[in-house]
C-alpha cells in the first residue's frame, strides 16, 4: 500500500479554522486515532497541514506562547508523542510489519526524546513491543516533561528501557537491527547547532544501517541534523521514510534537500492555539 500523499483540494480545510472550532479531537484525546491508516491520519490532520509553513524560531515562539496562554507543556508533548505512535502503527500496518518485530525508538535527552518516550508508551498500549533508548551521556533526560515520560515507561512489560551513553552502547544495540519492525528517530528536534557528536552521531549512523537493511524509519518533527528553517543537513543526517512534524508544515521540510530526507510528511496538531502564532 502506498504511503499517504499530500492533501487533495477536497481534504484541505480553511487555514483560519482550528481543531476546536471543527470539533476535531487532538491526538491524545482521539479515541479512533489508532484505527486510521496513513491516508486517514492525513485527512484527520488536514487542518494542520493546510497552515502556512514556519521555521524553527517561529515554532519555538508558538510553543512558548501556547504555554503562556495556559497550554501545559506536558499536554503538548502528550499530543506530539501520541501522533507519532499512531503514524508508526499506520506505517507498520501498511507495510505488513506490525507485530513482526520490536519497534526501536532512539531518543535524545530533550523534548524530542520526550516525544519518543510518549510514543513508546502509546505504542505499547496499542500492543507493540518497544525498545526505548535514551541516547545521552547522563542517565536521565534533561527536561521535566521528558523525565516524567521516561519514568512512566518503567514497569511496562512491553517496553524495554535502555541507556546508551556512548557509541559502543549503540553498537551493541545495533546487533540484530534487521529484526526491528520500525526505527523511530526521536534524537534531536529544532535545537541542533553544528556537527553531531557521540553518542547522537553513533545513533544517527545506526539509523542509516537500519534503513540499509530495509527497516522503515520514522522521524519525530524533523530528521535529526536537518535544519527546519533552511532545509540544510549536517553530516551525518537521518534519512526518513516518514516524518511527523507538529502544528504547521516546516519550511525546511519543503526544500529540495529537506523533502528528500523527510520522506512523506504528516503534520499533526498538538493543541497550540491560533493566537500563539501571533507574536
Amino acid at each position: 500500500m502506498p504511503l499517504a500523499g499530500p492533501p487533495t483540494a477536497d481534504e484541505r480545510p480553511d487555514e483560519r479554522s482550528d481543531e476546536r472550532s471543527l470539533d476535531i479531537p487532538l491526538p491524545a484525546d482521539d479515541p479512533e486515532l489508532f484505527e486510521f491508516d496513513l491516508r486517514g491520519l492525513r485527512v484527520r490532520w488536514a487542518l494542520a497541514a493546510a497552515r502556512s509553513p514556519i521555521g524553527t524560531e517561529a515554532m519555538t515562539g508558538a510553543d512558548r506562547r501556547a504555554q503562556i496562554l495556559g497550554v501545559p507543556s506536558q499536554r503538548l508533548m502528550e499530543h506530539a508523542g501520541t501522533a507519532v505512535a499512531a503514524a508508526v502503527k499506520a506505517l507498520a500496518v501498511d507495510l505488513g510489519r506490525w507485530g513482526s518485530g520490536r519497534i526501536l525508538i532512539l531518543c535524545g535527552p530533550g523534548n524530542n526524546g520526550g516525544d519518543g518516550f510518549v510514543a513508546a508508551r502509546r505504542l505499547a498500549r496499542a500492543g507493540a513491543d518497544v525498545v526505548a533508548v535514551l541516547v545521552a551521556p547522563a542517565a536521565r533526560p534533561t527536561g521535566a516533561d521528558a523525565v516524567r515520560n521516561w519514568d512512566r515507561l518503567q514497569g511496562d512489560h512491553r517496553v524495554e528501557r535502555i541507556h546508551a551513553p556512548a557509541a559502543r552502547d549503540l553498537a551493541i544495540i545495533g546487533q540484530g537491527i534487521e529484526k526491528a519492525s520500525v526505527v523511530v528517530d526521536a534524537l534531536l528536534g529544532t535545537g541542533i547547532r553544528g556537527a553531531l557528536r557521540d553518542p547522537i552521531k553513533a545513533a544517527v549512523e545506526l539509523v542509516a544501517r537500519a534503513r540499509m537493511e530495509g527497516i522503515p524509519v520514522v522521524a519525530v518533527d524533523t530528521p535529526t541534523a536537518l535544519d527546519l528553517s533552511s532545509g540544510e543537513p549536517s553530516d551525518p543526517v537521518v534519512q526518513a521514510d516518514l516524518t511527523v512534524t507538529f502544528h504547521r508544515p516546516k519550511i525546511g521540510l519543503l526544500t529540495r534537500k529537506g523533502a528528500a530526507l523527510a520522506g512523506r510528511v504528516l503534520v499533526a496538531p498538538i493543541g497550540i492555539p491560533p493566537e500563539a502564532d501571533r507574536g
